[in-house]
């Protein structure tokens, strides 16, 4: 049964699932180049424009930075954590009869294993792109981030985006 801004279910799935796998290799990809090729750890910051720079961050938390902590027994916490969300979200996705829907929920789930990889390698996320301002004299820094945390924020709000004006979707599980 299709809804409206629905198409064909299994051509649905599998719009979402090529944004996951897209999201997931743009951002290993991004990340892998700028630590093995570019050399990022070696360069310190490169002023990309008069508000962006490439910097390394390692993230050993979650969103933002929360929640940070190097220990082993945190770090498991925090993998079974994502894999359990990224379960729920796969089987919301599978679920989902609304395209916009399928995509956001597939650019959240590629994002998130594209994280998760980044914590079972190195044992925090690699975080690399720091937009600013100066105003006057002072400089106004936002948080250090990647590709994945752009598409998990993309996917968030195309969510909240179509739960506010699009079309009926399914339910979370």
């Amino acid at each position: 049964m299709e809804g409206p801004g629905s198409g064909d279910l299994s051509s649905q799935l599998r719009a979402g699932v090529i944004a996951a796998v897209a999201v997931l290799a743009l951002d290993q990809a991004s990340k892998l180049w700028l630590l093995r090729v570019f050399d990022i750890g070696r360069r310190g910051a490169v002023k990309l424009a008069p508000f962006l720079d490439l910097v390394l961050a390692w993230n050993p938390g979650i969103s933002f930075g929360w929640f940070q902590s190097d220990s082993p027994a945190a770090q498991i916490a925090l993998m079974l954590i994502k894999a359990a969300a990224v379960l729920i979200l796969a089987i919301w996705m599978a679920r989902s009869r609304n395209l916009i829907a399928t995509i956001a929920l597939g650019l959240i789930i590629g994002g998130a294993i594209g994280n998760a990889i980044d914590r079972f390698a190195y044992g925090a996320v690699v975080d690399f792109a720091l937009f600013h301002v100066q105003i006057g004299e002072k400089t106004f820094n936002w948080y250090v981030f990647n590709f994945a945390d752009v598409a998990i924020v993309a996917g968030v709000a195309a969510l909240l985006y179509d739960s506010f004006l699009g079309a009926p979707a399914a339910k979370a599980p």
